[in-house]
């Protein structure tokens, strides 16, 4: 891929892709596409004003070698593919596009599972052995994996989480005979020898997103149990509390989108240093305004003032994902 277009990102080039077709051919491929998926794209497009001629050259011949990639494999699996590829580029960028490819190509496995209700998953996954459930969860979106480990027992929680934490690679034969074995048969997943699934990343993503109790509970017990892994998947996290350590800026930022009333509840009942934190990078009205909220609130559950904490901890991330703020991770991603 060349180098122009990791200026974009992901969603900034399928938009200048579809600028790219010209109206009547975007209009065709927006047939094709999900509500949510035109509307995120949509604003993409008109959030994109400003693109080089260099930047949208490169996206698109990158955009041109995926899609002959996905030909070259659907036409003659992975070797003719890889030899189509390195005629028509060089070595490395055909190596580049094979290991991308292959990687969405994973997504094709357990496809049932992330169109699923989360309730019937984990009326499925229930009886199931935790080795088999973390595989599975490792194919669904991180949302539907954080509410089906909340429903699990508690001792089968931690075992689940350490499990998908240490998957590495899995042999498309033995995801084909565990997703046959569980109602649908798996095909189309020869494009490489192993596909990564699983991994401390995608359980803190997971993690991320269950509600306080349950995660407080994950780490007392993982803290216990492997408390380095507690450690590697803490590092990778943002929690609440975690707010003294953004700067000023994106502290602004998020409090723009916050609704004023889960702040006031998320603030009931943390420390004075989130709260200072939060209110000296607002404006002296807003701040009084909130402060006056929070003396009127009486008889807040505990689970509320969870619940609006994880709500505002969904806003950052979301906005770190937009690279809209910035959250550092340990000393190696220091803000300077």
């Amino acid at each position: 891929m060349a180098a122009t277009s990791k200026k974009l990102t992901p969603s900034q080039r399928a938009a200048s892709i579809m600028i790219t077709l010209g109206v009547d051919r975007a209009s065709k491929v927006y047939q094709y596409l999900k509500e949510d998926e035109v509307e995120q794209l949509t604003i993409e497009i008109a959030k994109l004003d400003r693109i080089t001629p260099e930047e949208l050259q490169a996206n698109v011949e990158d955009f041109y070698g995926m899609c002959m990639t996905q030909q070259a494999l659907n036409e003659g699996g992975v070797l003719y593919a890889k030899d189509v590829l390195e005629k028509a580029f060089d070595a490395q960028r055909a190596s580049s596009y094979m290991e991308r490819v292959a990687k969405s190509l994973q997504t094709r496995a357990f496809d049932f599972v992330r169109k699923a209700d989360y309730r019937s998953l984990q009326m499925m996954l229930q009886p199931e052995h935790p080795q088999t459930i973390a595989l599975i969860l490792s194919y669904a979106r991180s949302e539907q994996a954080a509410q089906v480990i909340v429903e699990l027992p508690r001792e089968k929680q931690i075992d689940v989480v350490e499990r998908i934490a240490n998957l590495d690679s899995v042999s498309p034969e033995m995801i084909a005979i565990v997703e046959e074995t569980l109602g649908k048969r798996f095909a189309n997943i020869a494009s490489a020898e192993q596909v990564e699934v699983g991994g401390v990343t995608y359980v803190a993503d997971i993690v991320n997103r269950v509600d306080r109790a349950t995660e407080k509970y994950l780490f007392e017990r993982l803290d216990e149990r492997n408390p380095e892994l507690a450690e590697q998947i803490h590092k990778l996290m943002f929690v609440f509390e975690d707010i003294t350590k953004l700067d000023s800026f994106a502290i602004q930022r998020f409090v723009r989108e916050v609704d004023t009333k889960d702040l006031a509840v998320a603030l009931k009942s943390t420390s004075e240093e989130v709260k200072e934190c939060i209110f000296s990078n607002m404006s002296a009205r807003m701040r009084e305004t909130i402060q006056q909220d929070i003396q009127y609130l009486n008889n807040i559950r505990m689970r509320d003032v969870e619940e609006a904490q994880q709500k505002i901890v969904e806003i950052i991330t979301q906005l770190e994902a937009q690279g809209q703020l910035v959250i550092a991770r340990g000393e190696e991603d220091a803000i300077v």
